[in-house]
């Protein structure tokens, strides 16, 4: 058995990744990127693992969220706050309603590449070759937008640094304030169509004023000011991902120093692929999709291959059915991994078993579909006994209309008016922060009653 560098990816089969046409201009690039410091550090990956094995043991939920494919030209240091501004509020909310620690992680600084169903798209009898996000090439439907440019690799560095930057400013220096997010929160249930989240809010709100009246000072005041925010993406690009693969002094062991998790999607998960290789070997946290397509005897492998050592918090699996579908589909990956004895944590990704083309044409997301899965998600864990780790939202801080139905009632002829997604819709703020009061409705409905069976 050949022992794993972070190269060894390059000899194994590989999908929904680009032909670079100039190989001396992707060398030169992969050999800038390796001379760059990387974007995290191994401490903070190990330190997201720890949180993410409380969430498997049901110590902590996760709250993922982020953009579909962050874009090069809608950057902008207010769309970055916008979102972890509503990734605040709905933490708060989650962690109101779950009474455990919300593990914050964005779809952000390093979400660029984009698997797509085909390799090319026709429009009006011209095939071009797809889109595959603004790491690789470019969204105009020209034949020259659509040739993979590895010069993209060194502007999404560019950008990630920027964000992950902006986010660590954010997170340490009072924006993050816990009085101040419930605030902004306060204004959402002002609202007359969210008047029905008062309740709970004036609930945080009472908490919040014993806090206050109890005078915590010192270590605890500081976490009300304060956050960890952590980072991760889909492991696509795999040239971007080696180039940014650094040895930990520490520990000796490989880190992806692209972000604190990544994951691998539904259409790269090949037990002997290229994309599982490499993420094999790194010691970050990994993320595995799985859809209705993942059979039992697949996951069984996959989870030897990704986490041989059966470590807490090393494997995130990222179940995505679509609404309706949730319950043919889990129990038979749970029973998997009980079979194994492995330990995972289990997440629910609402949004890309639910996406349809909607009667103006657009591609959406009825909000109703995505609460649906959200709520069959916990039902199957309640049913085996298991317990259901987090969420993975693909949204954003922006008043966007992506996604239809909410409390403020986006409709199909609503989305043209602010539809800005380079791939697939996202959940507006509203949405994001309504979807954060009925996921919290439903954990505490969980707790009231595991604490009832407890006292018998």
């Amino acid at each position: 058995m050949t022992e794993w560098q972070k190269s060894t990816w390059r000899d194994k089969p590989r999908v929904q990744m680009p032909e670079y046409t100039d190989a001396a201009a992707l060398n030169a690039v992969e050999a800038q990127l390796a001379k760059y410091p990387p974007l995290v550090f191994a401490g903070e990956a190990r330190r997201l693992k720890q949180h993410l094995a409380a969430a498997g043991r049901g110590e902590a939920f996760l709250l993922q969220g982020g953009d579909c494919a962050e874009s090069f030209e809608q950057f902008s240091a207010n769309a970055i706050r916008d979102t972890f501004k509503v990734m605040l509020q709905m933490a708060m909310v989650l962690t109101y309603g779950a009474k455990v620690p919300v593990v914050k992680v964005g779809r952000m600084a390093g979400q660029f590449a984009k698997p797509r169903s085909a390799p090319t798209e026709t429009v009006d009898g011209v095939e071009l070759p797809s889109y595959r996000g603004d790491i690789i090439n470019d969204l105009p439907f020209t034949a020259e937008a659509r040739i993979p440019n590895p010069q993209k690799m060194l502007q999404a560095y560019t950008q990630a640094a920027a964000t992950l930057n902006l986010l660590r400013a954010f997170s340490t220096g009072g924006y993050a304030d816990v009085h101040q997010v419930h605030q902004w929160t306060l204004g959402f249930t002002e609202a007359d169509e969210a008047g029905k989240y008062r309740n709970m809010a004036n609930r945080i709100s009472d908490t919040l004023d014993f806090i206050k009246a109890a005078g915590v000072t010192g270590d605890q005041a500081h976490t009300l000011h304060t956050v960890e925010f952590y980072t991760s993406h889909e492991s696509l690009l795999l040239e971007y991902e080696e180039a940014l693969c650094r040895l930990d002094s520490t520990s000796g062991k490989w880190l992806a120093g692209s972000g604190h998790m990544i994951w691998i999607g539904d259409r790269t998960r090949q037990p002997d692929g290229a994309h599982v290789e490499f993420a094999s070997g790194v010691q970050n946290p990994i993320g595995l999709k799985c859809g209705p397509t993942t059979t039992a005897d697949d996951l069984k492998v996959l989870m030897k291959k990704l986490n041989p050592k059966n470590e807490e918090g090393r494997l995130t699996l990222i179940a995505r059915f679509g609404a309706g579908k949730v319950a043919e589909n889990l129990p038979r990956l749970i029973k998997a991994v009980k079979d194994e004895g492995a330990n995972v944590t289990w997440v629910c990704d609402p949004m890309h078993g639910n996406t349809i083309k909607s009667s103006s044409g657009y591609k959406t997301r009825p909000f109703d579909a995505v609460l649906r899965e959200v709520r069959e998600f916990f039902a199957v864990h309640e049913s085996e006994g298991t317990i259901p780790g987090g969420v993975h939202f693909e949204m954003t801080g922006l008043d966007v209309t992506e996604c239809t139905g909410g409390v403020r009632e986006v409709t199909d002829e609503d989305l043209s008016d602010r539809y800005h997604t380079a791939c697939d819709p996202r959940l507006n703020a509203s949405q994001s922060l309504e979807l954060a009061f009925l996921v919290a409705e439903e954990l505490s409905n969980r707790r009231l009653k595991a604490a009832e069976a407890a006292n018998g």
